[in-house]
């Protein structure tokens, strides 16, 4: 039986935040931009109070907080502070599965560093210690037997705590737990269960697969599993990164064709300099836009080798957003990914004439 941790570090950014700059602490703070257009990119738990949460624009945010305090993100140093972690984090387990910069799986089965009785839960004790005395930010942790029940233990002692779900007790824990605090269920498919009587676990572990299949089509056997605690996914480490992207919101929408391409020439470079820091060339590139209504189009390419060079990744980039002029309506927003990752090879002219595919 697998003795999984997830570590999931409290309001990561805004934490390292109010670590560095001490008039910023106890208050309510957000990572973000004030401005029109800005989006809440972290919130702390004083800001949290007043209902302040991320991904949320950054006029709402202050309508529910107005003594909120925005302050510019730093990512290179939140991607520094991951780095110190994560170093912690392979002293106790090989198998490390990072799901973003703040938080984890680790799979402790194989006691390295011969903890004695619970190893597990010592484990997750001395691991969140290390983190604190190391960088000053404390983390919340989840242990179980399975990654499903690790995530879904990590916040039920949110901030600064751990909760443990031991063997055979996966059922009895989600039975009481409403469907959309599963992990990996979102509000759309909560809604859809919940307009078919599914509110809480134990109504979803009534239904068969058939039933589930039928309604929610390949996921059915996927929620008819965790309804039962069950999940056996293994912990993966050094997972490859599927793709790279930037984006960003315009003060204003524009309807100017050519600031529009400037804007996505400024997200192409973004996107080309981690190229070159992570060494990581893909061969799909994906041009984003969202209208001024909220309404999203893309526009993808694909070549036969990988984009080598920056002006390559320029130009296929001003080509896509070109697809979709002449304009409707104003652009708020563009963004450039790159995917399909593989070794690093010569990409001609001639690649540039594909087809667009939306």
């Amino acid at each position: 039986m697998r003795k999984i941790i997830h570590i999931d570090m409290d309001a990561f950014y805004a934490s390292v935040e109010q670590r560095d700059d001490p008039t910023l602490r106890g208050r309510p703070v957000a990572v973000g931009y004030a401005a029109k257009r800005g989006v809440v990119a972290a919130a702390s738990y004083a800001a949290r109070k007043f209902g302040v949460r991320s991904a949320m624009p950054s006029i709402t945010a202050l309508r529910k907080c107005p003594e909120l305090m925005f302050v510019p993100p730093r990512f290179e140093v939140y991607r520094s502070v991951s780095r110190e972690i994560q170093a912690i984090f392979a002293d106790y387990t090989h198998l490390v599965e990072p799901l973003s910069l703040d938080e984890a799986y680790l799979d402790v089965t194989e006691n390295l560093r011969g903890i004695p009785t619970a190893a597990a839960t010592a484990t997750a004790t001395e691991i969140r210690s290390r983190i604190f005395a190391q960088t000053g930010l404390t983390a919340s942790a989840g242990i179980s037997y399975n990654k499903f029940l690790a995530k879904l233990a990590s916040n039920h002692r949110k901030p600064n705590g751990q909760f443990v779900i031991p063997p055979g007790m996966g059922a009895a824990f989600v039975e009481a737990l409403p469907v959309g605090k599963f992990h990996g269920v979102g509000p759309v498919t909560a809604e859809k269960m919940n307009r078919l009587g599914i509110r809480v676990g134990a109504d979803l572990r009534a239904q068969s697969v058939a039933f589930l299949q039928q309604h929610f089509g390949k996921s059915g056997p996927w929620y008819h599993a965790i309804a039962h605690g069950e999940d056996d996914r293994p912990v993966i480490s050094d997972r490859p990164r599927k793709s790279s992207g930037s984006e960003t919101t315009f003060e204003s929408d524009l309807t100017d064709c050519s600031a529009i391409e400037a804007g996505v020439v400024a997200m192409a470079d973004e996107v080309w300099t981690w190229c070159q820091k992570a060494n990581a060339f893909g061969r799909t590139v994906t041009v984003k836009i969202k209208y001024a209504d909220f309404r999203q189009a893309t526009r993808s390419r694909s070549l036969s080798a990988t984009v080598a060079a920056q002006v390559i990744l320029r130009n296929i980039s001003i080509d896509l957003v070109r697809s979709v002029f002449p304009l409707a309506q104003g652009v708020r927003l563009v963004g450039v990914a790159v995917s399909n990752f593989g070794e690093k090879e010569h990409s001609s002219v001639e690649q540039l004439d594909l087809a667009l595919t939306a």
